[in-house]
């Protein structure tokens, strides 16, 4: 018996409207966090859906979220509103944007105006200040570091089964090192870190889309968020349309005063972040499966990884780092989860 859906069930129906709601599933994450769709019923009134987000509070805390989606909400990003709270519980009543995620959306034909529109609305979220009542956590030095040992401890040696010598530890600390200097020396801004293409929502008859999933937003490089979601690691876009919507994202964050780089400073900004952002995310990957059971996401790391190879393919400072990729890493991955596409490649 799934107790929480119970008391999920007994809690919302306790809010005027939704005496008679049975919580149907939308979706899950990769956190502890549920997702379900009720529905207010008023007589001589339309049903108006509502979605109920189950965070156990052993595993989730809601008040990072509930205070930046009132902040951000009362400055007129897309966020849900909230409708109501219980957070001894962890349930939470939100506005519903739909099932129709930026994903799913994409194609040849639609992605340069949801890119845009998307980059539009993150210049907007980068601007921000931190809520009155929860100051957003520095993305610093240790949490840099804590980031990209997920890439070594998780997949490397957990799922890969690869044993570092003091050689290639070496090899990695200073890479790390180097992606850390770049990453703090970039402008600071307000970090949503998980801006892409599953955590934003088409909807109808608005431009801007929706945006989920901010709870753990940091003040940090003002590069991260555009990393996530021009090189996602769901969607691979060709490298001419990723440097277009770069440029675009560079003039409206320039606009918007949150820094003053030129083209080939913010460029090699986004390059590096990009490394640091994608030897996280494939450790993470690793770890989702091998701690969680959440083995679908281990066909997101050969996309996944293949944004490092590139990227240190362009960089002379990472040559030794690259050729240890491809020569170790790279082969392994291939051998036990699938093909890397090519560069160039979608």
């Amino acid at each position: 018996m799934d107790t929480r859906l119970q008391l999920l069930t007994d809690w919302v129906r306790h809010i005027p409207g939704f005496d008679s709601a049975c919580p149907e599933p939308v979706s899950g994450d990769a956190s502890f966090r549920r997702y379900f769709r009720v529905w207010r019923e008023h007589p001589g009134q339309a049903r108006t859906p509502f979605i109920v987000m189950d965070a156990p509070p052993e595993h989730e805390d809601c008040k990072p979220f509930i205070a930046i989606a009132r902040h951000w909400h009362q400055h007129g990003i897309h966020v849900p509103a909230i409708a109501g709270e219980d957070l001894q519980q962890g349930f939470l009543l939100l506005e519903d944007f739909g099932d129709q995620l930026m994903l799913s959306a994409l194609n040849p034909d639609s992605a340069d105006a949801c890119y845009r529109q998307a980059l539009n609305e993150l210049a907007h979220i980068g601007g921000q200040s931190s809520p009155p009542d929860y100051p957003l956590p520095a993305y610093d030095d240790a949490l840099l570091d804590r980031e990209m040992a997920l890439f070594p401890d998780w997949l490397l040696e957990k799922h890969l089964g690869l044993s570092l010598d003091n050689q290639q530890r070496a090899l990695l600390d200073t890479a790390f090192a180097l992606l850390k200097e770049s990453a703090l020396a970039q402008p600071e801004v307000t970090v949503h870190r998980d801006y892409h293409s599953r955590n934003l929502l088409i909807r109808p008859g608005q431009s801007a889309p929706g945006v989920i999933d901010f709870q753990d937003a940091v003040q940090g490089p003002v590069t991260y968020d555009a990393v996530s979601l021009l090189k996602d690691c769901y969607v691979r876009w060709p490298e001419a349309d990723i440097c277009v919507w770069l440029e675009h994202y560079r003039l409206a964050s320039l606009d918007a005063g949150l820094h003053r780089a030129d083209a080939d400073t913010f460029r090699q900004w986004f390059e590096l972040m990009g490394m640091q952002r994608h030897l996280k995310a494939a450790g993470i990957f690793a770890r989702l499966a091998i701690r969680d059971g959440k083995t679908g996401y281990l066909a997101d790391i050969p996309r996944t990884v293949s944004y490092i190879r590139d990227a240190s393919a362009r960089q002379p400072a990472f040559r030794h780092f690259h050729e240890w990729l491809c020569d170790i890493v790279i082969p392994a991955i291939e051998d036990r989860i699938g093909v890397l596409p090519a560069p160039g490649e979608l």
